[in-house]
């Protein structure tokens, strides 16, 4: 007991627990605004040549592979991230302060996307990545910053502990 005290008193973990709040939030509201607008009007917004928002529902898992239409194999899946999720927090908790930052972003997004999971039973991507005519998958806020935090994650490995 004494050490989950001591864990929840941090202060780099108090600082982490905000930037993981601060993501979900960010996350929250851009969602929000796409979802609303294509509510209201269903046209692609265009950003630049490069760059378009559409909204897609995601079923599946990262990028939208292995789309899942529900059922016992989709909570499965949730069921899994959310294991994976609790296992984040712990390396939260347990990590070096650098390790902490970047873990802390890749929950935060972690969040965000399980929120969208299990109130929605799909994830809200709009984010169109192209080039002419093709385009990456579609992502989110969210997507960003998980993939930023595991980038970082291996970069820290592959530099500063030389494996």
């Amino acid at each position: 007991m004494i050490e989950i005290k001591k864990a929840l008193t941090d202060k780099s973990n108090i600082l982490n627990f905000f930037l993981i709040f601060f993501i979900f939030f960010l996350d929250r509201f851009s969602k929000f605004k796409i979802v609303n607008y294509f509510t209201e009007n269903n046209s692609v917004i265009y950003v630049n040549d490069y760059i378009n928002l559409d909204l897609i529902w995601n079923k599946g898992i990262g990028f939208g592979l292995f789309n899942l239409d529900g059922g016992l194999l989709y909570h499965l899946v949730s069921l899994l991230i959310f294991i994976i999720m609790v296992v984040i927090i712990y390396l939260i908790f347990s990590s070096k302060k650098i390790d902490k930052f970047f873990y802390s972003i890749v929950f935060g997004g972690a969040l965000g996307n399980f929120y969208d999971r299990v109130t929605f039973f799909a994830v809200p991507d709009f984010i169109d990545l192209h080039y002419y005519d093709f385009h990456w998958f579609t992502f989110n806020i969210a997507d960003i910053f998980i993939s930023l935090g595991i980038v970082f994650l291996i970069l820290n490995e592959i530099i500063y502990k030389k494996i």
